[in-house]
């Protein structure tokens, strides 16, 4: 009796086993909702253009599942990406919009990322970043230069969020004086500038000032002193490049390969090893969604400018970062990484 039994219980798991391999992507989504987990708080720029993104990835997901947002700050980023690549589901239920910086830690060495970029599921990401050194209007600083005469206070999140980062590299690069203050949340390093608390911010996207504070762009609350980034930004013609004022070739490509990351500026990501046509189902409703008429009434709504790019030139870009000479990731890592 017991070995009939054994037999039985045998075949009703083979049969089981059989029935979820057979499952086709779109049955998986109809029963599975998918979550995306946000790497910023409420009310960044992130948060904000994941909230009007993720809907329309869902929609074009076979089965058009429900979709949950969940906020997962933390570490300037890191804490999101590491529960992507450790903990999340690998089954195509979760993917991500993370910050773009915490990709390189894993190259500079940092011992609290713990996950290989180059594993990722990447999704593609909406548009590039353009990087800003910032003051208040009120400010006495005119250029970055004057940031090199007297200390400047700025804001930041965590000690590996972005503007913790370039404000470390442009005071080591370019001499200038910026004292960081980290710790605030996304939005109050926006409301300590509006209060006085700090002078300005060093790292943030253009893209997320016109995003989230279009008022502070339309009525010139704010001035840019630099750009960050690797190439121009057509709203800011007279705005110095930081890049361009560095004179030794080595600098160059310390600062190069520490700013690249804006290149994929809104990435999406799921976990690694997730089933190949789960996997190509996500991609294809990422670039599905992207040209959505409705997706692109919905970002026009918010300002957000498209350049977007595919996983694949993703996954270039960070081939390209790990291909770089150990002594300039050296240097770079010094900025970023925090022991």
């Amino acid at each position: 009796m017991k070995t009939r039994l054994a037999f039985a219980s045998l075949l009703a798991a083979l049969a089981l086993a059989n029935v979820a391999r057979a499952e086709t992507v779109e049955e998986f989504y109809k029963r599975t909702p998918v979550t995306m987990y946000v790497g910023s708080g409420a009310g960044g720029g992130f948060d904000e253009i994941g909230r009007v993104f993720g809907p329309h990835f869902a929609r074009h997901l076979p089965g058009s599942p429900a979709l949950v947002i969940k906020n997962m700050p933390g570490a300037g980023g890191l804490l999101n990406v590491n529960f992507m690549y450790n903990q999340a589901p690998r089954d195509g239920s979760a993917f991500a919009a993370p910050f773009n910086t915490v990709f390189m830690l894993p190259l500079f060495g940092d011992p609290a990322a713990k996950f290989d970029p180059r594993k990722f599921t990447w999704l593609g990401s909406l548009d590039k970043q353009t990087g800003t050194c910032i003051v208040w209007s009120t400010s006495s600083i005119k250029t970055l230069d004057d940031a090199r005469q007297r200390e400047v206070v700025v804001g930041a999140t965590g000690t590996n969020s972005t503007p913790a980062i370039f404000s470390n590299v442009l005071n080591t690069l370019l001499h200038t004086k910026l004292k960081v203050i980290s710790g605030y949340s996304t939005n109050e390093v926006r409301f300590a500038l509006e209060r006085g608390e700090t002078e300005g911010i060093c790292g943030m996207a253009w893209q997320t000032y016109k995003a989230i504070t279009p008022g502070w762009v339309s009525e010139g609350k704010i001035r840019p002193i630099a750009q960050l980034g690797l190439t121009r930004n057509k709203d800011l013609p007279d705005t110095p490049m930081a890049v361009e004022m560095l004179k030794d070739a080595a600098d160059r490509q310390v600062f190069e390969l520490t700013v690249l990351p804006q290149e994929f500026g809104r990435p999406f990501i799921a976990p690694p090893d997730i089933p190949a046509d789960r996997a190509a189902a996500m991609r294809k409703a990422f670039a599905d969604a992207l040209v959505d008429p409705a997706f692109l009434a919905d970002a026009d709504k918010i300002r957000l400018s498209m350049d977007p790019m595919t996983g694949d030139e993703i996954k270039a870009l960070l081939e390209r970062a790990y291909a770089a000479p150990k002594d300039v990731i050296d240097r770079a890592a010094k900025f970023s990484v925090v022991n």
